[in-house]
């Protein structure tokens, strides 16, 4: 049950050699076994799960089941979910038990899925390792000293050791891509606006974008097909026709083009990293694609850019949490301004402190023009460098991450060096742009590796179906952390 894939669980299911609840009980017991260990999840409701897994069991009887009916999902704790309490890996909201469902979570009940509990995360979505969580970090268990990546690092981790089949994470800068490249699965970030964020706890607004985390890119098609869709209470949400993500799957790769930003492969880029991908890539040349040599010449500009833009955003979107209407609020204080500022210091940790400060202090009188305008000015220029380089190819690819897991602790004093670890996903954010990770083999010290592919809007099929092939070509997704 560990290793099958979301099209053969639901065979399963369909032909009742397993029920939901059987299937619902086995991964829970998995995670009271290895969550103490691994702090994947950091809310659990076994009632609420074999209650949606009996009501998933009644729906197949009545051949009323559609593709993930009965199928556990794991759900990052930025989606709130009405009854289950929604931290977003924060003090603030530690105690919030949300009124009412995400979009996402909406779909995923009219689905028939079962939501298997909430997964950790770095606190508002700010971090790059899941260090920051309130509820502590989260270990990556292909080796349990170094990190999962952030901040989607406990999906990652829950779906990388088998605790869940599948799992929901956000992206604003890299944050579903980046964890599945160092956990070895499979992770995509949607075209802005295809997946609502209504009930997605905001970080940054014109950044975040929810997508699905899974073992292999055709569980990711289907865990999409469910996810996106238009929301008229997101104004961003796209009004565009549903999909079938799958739908190309099976499509051969000759003629795919693929671009090669020579930014990418320059200084920065591990040893390691660098041997995996272009082995992936002769791979993808062996199944009949084409590579050839792109610029993205404001890829350097990426992360000094997001560094302006998301935690002005943060700054902004922060703010409602003053301890008046909900969430955390200091025990003691003397007027409304000292509970204002009592609740907001001890209710925010240090790296959401830093962003917020950034975000407040660029968006300030003397400082909007010249940081925040000036921002979004090389934000169009980063999205233009994308537009041109796919009038030369169908795709770009290159590594996810510049290294392969690093230790946990080991970044935390140094805030540039974990923003670092962004430097090739932020981008895509910035344009709005769909991409994914793949795992595409391991680095010098046995860590995973991600292939990132890119894609242009609306080419999340095309993405899917280039990762699929490689998939079937190579067993990358299938290796399991040894041990888990």
């Amino acid at each position: 049950m560990l290793n099958v894939s979301l099209k053969e669980l639901s065979s399963l299911l369909a032909e009742k050699k397993i029920s939901s609840v059987e299937l619902v009980q086995t991964f829970l017991q998995r995670i009271g076994e290895l969550n103490p260990v691994l702090n994947a999840f950091v809310t659990l409701d076994t009632e609420k799960s074999l209650a949606q897994a009996r009501a998933a069991d009644a729906l197949i009887a009545a051949g009323k089941a559609t593709p993930l009916t009965g199928i556990p999902i794991a759900q990052k704790d930025i989606f709130c979910a009405r009854g289950w309490r929604t931290t977003c890996g924060s003090k603030m909201l530690s105690n919030f038990v949300s009124p009412y469902d995400a979009h996402v979570i909406e779909q995923f009940n009219r689905a028939g899925a079962v939501n298997l509990g909430k997964t950790n995360m770095d606190e508002f979505a700010m971090g790059s390792s899941n260090e920051t969580s309130f509820f502590g970090p989260v270990k990556n268990p292909w080796g349990t000293s170094t990190v999962p990546g952030g901040s989607s690092g406990g999906s990652a981790t829950a779906v990388a050791a088998r605790l869940a089949p599948a799992a929901t994470g956000s992206d604003t800068g890299g944050s579903i891509r980046q964890p599945a490249a160092l956990t070895g699965i499979t992770g995509i970030k949607p075209t802005y606006g295809t997946v609502s964020r209504y009930g997605m706890i905001a970080f940054a607004s014109s950044l975040d974008q929810g997508g699905p985390m899974a073992k292999s890119a055709e569980d990711c098609a289907l865990l999409l097909n469910v996810m996106a869709g238009f929301d008229s209470r997101d104004s961003t949400s796209l009004a565009r026709d549903k999909e079938d993500y799958a739908r190309d799957l099976a499509r051969p790769l000759q003629g795919l083009k693929i671009g090669l930003p020579r930014e990418y492969f320059a200084t920065g880029l591990s040893a390691g990293v660098a041997r995996a991908v272009e082995a992936a890539l002769a791979e993808y040349r062996r199944l009949g694609a084409e590579t050839v040599e792109i610029s993205l010449p404001n890829t350097r500009l990426s992360i000094p850019v997001y560094y302006v833009l998301a935690p002005a955003e943060a700054s902004s979107n922060l703010a409602r949490y003053d301890g008046v209407r909900y969430g955390y609020r200091a025990p003691q204080y003397g007027d409304l301004t000292d509970m204002y500022q009592k609740t907001r210091a001890q209710g925010f940790g240090p790296e959401v402190k830093r962003r917020i400060m950034i975000g407040t202090y660029v968006l300030s009188a003397g400082y909007y023009d010249a940081y925040y305008i000036k921002a979004q000015k090389l934000r169009r220029l980063i999205a233009r460098d994308f537009a041109q380089a796919f009038r030369q190819c169908d795709v770009i690819m290159g590594p996810t991450s510049p290294t392969t897991a690093f230790k946990l602790g080991e970044k935390s004093d140094d805030p540039v060096s974990m923003y670092l670890s962004d430097i090739y996903t932020i981008a895509v954010n910035l344009a709005g742009l769909p991409g994914m990770s793949v795992p595409c083999g391991f680095g010098d010290d046995g860590l995973p590796v991600g292939l990132q592919i890119v894609g242009n809007y609306f080419a999340e099929a095309r993405m899917l179906n280039a990762a699929h092939q490689y998939q079937l070509a190579t067993d990358w997704h299938r290796r399991a952390p040894p041990g888990f």
